[in-house]
């Protein structure tokens, strides 16, 4: 399984090339523009920065509590209030099984963990693999996440299956 050779359309309706993210490792977060936990915008985009060969790719998804029901010019103004510059995805569904995304589909199988809220955090290595979950409650700038992300960039480490 490789995420990176799914088709990605941006928030904008643009055709995102997902394959230049192989090599890099990827955090894919679900976001929401009116969730208790969208402040973590901030630290998604500190994250984005804090690494070389990483990126942050976020994914509107109205699923939970209704928390992202507006388009793509609202979504974009709340990143924006937060500084986030990180690429933001057209708007998913992950909850239901019929027309869920298939990207959605893909980390699911992977780690058999699907978001139960807004900002479910997947972690994918070098190879496209989601090899982590973290919940909406691990903050980005954790420990947790980045000392993961550090392994799999700075160490190779291999892939470790891991629910958090």
């Amino acid at each position: 399984m490789n995420i990176y050779q799914d088709q990605w359309t941006t928030l904008t309706s643009e055709p995102f090339n997902s394959e230049s993210l192989n090599g890099s490792v990827t955090l894919v977060v679900n976001v929401a523009s009116e969730c208790g936990y969208t402040k973590q915008y901030r630290e998604l985009q500190e994250l984005n920065d804090a690494f070389e060969n990483f990126q942050v790719i976020g994914f509107p998804c109205n699923d939970f509590g209704g928390q992202e029901p507006c388009g793509a010019d609202t979504i974009q103004a709340c990143a924006a209030s937060f500084d986030a510059t990180f690429p933001l995805m057209a708007k998913v569904n992950i909850t239901d099984e019929q027309t869920r995304s298939s990207l959605y589909q893909s980390m699911h199988e992977a780690t058999g963990v699907l978001p139960e809220w807004n900002f479910g955090k997947y972690l994918i290595n070098k190879e496209g693999m989601p090899v982590a979950f973290f919940g909406s409650t691990i903050t980005p700038m954790s420990d947790e996440i980045t000392q993961r992300i550090d392994a799999l960039l700075v160490h190779d480490a291999p892939p470790q299956s891991n629910v958090e």
